[in-house]
């Protein structure tokens, strides 16, 4: 019999991901989404990763895939590719669940999922979030997560550029 991954286990296509949510939703699971590029795993995103865990029973953590970074970000990004940036969420003990969305924002998968709380990092306003209005007229909450004064993976590559 093969040993399933247990790192492996947690990265989902939108399918099976919409199949299990479905199941934690049977077992009245709390569930909360967070999102975005994780291109340099900081203490920043740890953070905010952790502070988004506490907020319900299961974790999912939504993340661009390379051509939306580069969409977003220019050609010089991401400096991790997908897979990578995956597995490495997936290796959090506090996530259960890793997908990668194509476009620009996670407003479809947002939208699919319909999770009972939305977390976005603390330099955003409720009104600038993707999904925000719709998890809200659907009874949900949306938590501004706390920010590191001073940690950013933009931070971190211009300081590199540095020396």
């Amino acid at each position: 019999m093969k040993a399933i991954d247990p790192i492996q286990h947690k990265i989902y296509s939108l399918a099976e991901l919409l199949l299990e949510v479905k199941r934690w939703k049977l077992k009245s699971k709390s569930i909360v989404l967070t999102n975005g590029i994780f291109d340099m795993l900081h203490k920043g995103h740890i953070a905010s990763i952790s502070q988004a865990a506490s907020l319900g029973d299961i974790l999912i953590v939504a993340m661009n895939s390379d051509a939306s970074v580069k969409r977003l970000k220019g050609d010089s990004r991401p400096i991790n590719d997908e897979q990578s940036r995956a597995i490495i969420l997936a290796s959090l003990v506090m996530t259960d669940a890793v997908v990668v969305f194509e476009e620009d924002t996670p407003l479809d998968l947002i939208k699919a999922i319909m999770p009972d709380v939305l977390v976005k990092g603390g330099d955003y306003e409720i009104h600038q979030i993707a999904g925000a209005k719709e998890v809200i007229d659907n009874g949900g909450k949306v938590i501004l997560a706390d920010m590191i004064d001073g940690i950013s993976t933009t931070r971190i590559i211009e300081k590199m550029k540095q020396g």
